[in-house]
């Protein structure tokens, strides 16, 4: 082996370890669990969060209309305040605000601070109250795993990371800086997008729970993602290049995750307990 690349090998290493100390070195500093039990980074404060997801919701009231149908109004607000009754007590005692905004969007969000944004596009999609259901359910599931603190320190853990293993590798080069772009292509494929997908799983673990125990039927949390699918069409991009599950992945979990929630919706049913929004 040449000395060019020997240097070239050690740089290498030197790199990598320099990652993975920064790394692990934030996730020693700050682990938290899901409410599935999945280990977490978390770094900022919840606080912080609340006041940047108010701080949006503000900014996209201002610039979104709300729809002036009274009608889908209410139904959303109704679902969202049966999913809001059965959330942990320190969420279920906020006041969580809801908005149903004027938007072709086939989507919805939760954010921190305890805001619900529904598009009146989803209505075209979400056929009826459980698949409406499904979907805020979903939404604040995030919030309750705390999906966007915990997005956010992996991105500021992967950056500081390369910052630092940046610094220690020397001079300048174009050796080192094509080693750099390989890396951060690394932690974007290695680290973030899968973070990304897995939070996805995980919300709709937690929003197939959360809608059960709000007496939504579970069941239609599938049908709508089979609507989901044939409303998008088929995606060219890779599952595993890509920020979601796919549709049939979605469709494959939730029905494994199914029977749990389903005999906990079928005693709701069973005591005439189940919701009743439209």
């Amino acid at each position: 082996m040449t000395s060019k690349a020997n240097k070239e090998t050690q740089l290498t290493t030197s790199l990598l370890r320099s990652l993975t100390i920064g790394l692990i070195s934030a996730s020693l500093v700050a682990c938290a669990t899901s409410p599935t039990g999945r280990k977490q980074l978390v770094l900022l404060p919840d606080s912080q969060l609340n006041e940047m997801g108010v701080a949006s919701f503000t900014e996209m009231k201002a610039e979104t209309p709300k729809s002036e149908s009274s009608q889908a109004t209410q139904k959303v607000q109704c679902v969202a305040d049966h999913i809001i009754s059965v959330l942990p007590d320190e969420y279920r005692k906020q006041a969580w605000e809801v908005v149903l905004f004027n938007d072709k969007q086939v989507n919805a969000f939760a954010l921190p601070g305890y805001k619900i944004g529904v598009y009146t596009g989803l209505l075209e999609v979400a056929d009826n109250q459980s698949q409406l259901a499904a979907v805020i359910g979903h939404e604040v599931g995030h919030v309750l795993a705390r999906h966007g603190n915990e997005r956010v320190s992996t991105q500021l853990a992967t950056n500081q990371a390369l910052s630092v293993g940046y610094q220690l590798a020397g001079a300048d080069s174009a050796t080192k800086s094509l080693i750099f772009q390989g890396l951060g292509l690394g932690a974007q494929f290695g680290i973030i997008l899968p973070f990304s997908r897995t939070h996805e799983s995980e919300a709709d673990y937690i929003g197939l729970d959360l809608m059960a125990k709000a007496g939504f039927d579970p069941s239609e949390s599938v049908t709508l993602w089979q609507n989901m699918a044939q409303k998008s069409g088929n995606s060219t991009t890779p599952e595993f290049l890509s920020t979601h599950p796919s549709p049939q992945t979605r469709i494959r979990d939730l029905q494994q995750a199914m029977p749990a929630p389903q005999k906990v919706y079928a005693s709701l049913k069973a005591n005439n307990k189940t919701a009743r929004c439209y």
